[in-house]
């Protein structure tokens, strides 16, 4: 391996200047180009026996590598969880639990990734912006809103399986697997309606329908107050 790193060295000198070149001057103004660089540079990295033990040779920008490379990254983190959540959907002929657990799961990832998102974002935009990376995507505004809004989605879909599982069988109004059933949805709701800011109108008409079916024996005083959720 010690060979090989020396023979690279003295070798692929040219090589690796043209790379430094690129990586110094490259400036984006979207971040799906960003992805298509660092795949580049990746791909024209692994050419070198050992990339870090070749690299310290020369002059290697690795501030500015390093920022592109962990944009790219947790650009693509997020846009798989978006697509991950915005894809899911009811399999109806698994069962309540199995149903619970896997949106339950997937909700967990959305609130712990969004939470230490926003924790990396406060250090990282600055240093992003001085390499000439886009930032829009991590605004507010971006990536993070567009995660939220799957999680109405599956606020809506939870509600719906609830509606299902009250239909499928004949409960009372006083049955307890009635209230448990409904008791989650109204729990979830107000789950994903903090965690994404509001509700569209019709998520919120389907919180409602499903409050209604909630015996007041099990009610929390806030579910009985009109429009406890707002949009």
């Amino acid at each position: 391996m010690l060979q090989a790193i020396k023979t690279d060295v003295d070798t692929k000198g040219e090589f690796v200047g043209f790379l430094i070149e690129k990586v110094q001057s490259a400036a984006f103004e979207d971040i799906e180009d960003v992805l298509i660089f660092v795949d580049w540079l990746d791909k024209e990295l692994s050419t070198l026996s050992d990339e870090r033990a070749v690299l310290k040779h020369f002059n290697w920008p690795e501030k500015k590598a390093d920022a592109l490379r962990e944009a790219a990254f947790e650009y693509r983190d997020l846009k798989r969880l978006e697509n991950e959540a915005s894809s899911f959907v009811d399999d109806i002929s698994i069962t309540w639990e199995t149903f619970l657990k896997k949106i339950t799961i997937l909700m967990d990832k959305l609130e712990k990734s969004i939470q230490r998102f926003i924790k990396l974002r406060d250090g990282a935009v600055l240093s992003f912006k001085g390499c000439k990376i886009p930032t829009d995507w991590m605004l507010d505004s971006g990536m993070v809103s567009k995660i939220k809004l799957t999680s109405v989605r599956l606020a809506k879909v939870y509600m719906n399986r609830v509606s299902m599982e009250l239909n499928s069988v004949r409960l009372s109004e006083k049955d307890s697997m009635h209230e448990a059933l409904v008791c989650h949805g109204v729990r979830f709701a107000y789950r994903t309606h903090q965690f994404a800011g509001g509700f569209d109108s019709e998520t919120m008409c389907a919180f409602e329908e499903l409050r209604k079916r909630l015996p007041v024996r099990g009610r929390n005083p806030r579910d009985l107050q009109p429009g406890a959720l707002q949009t």
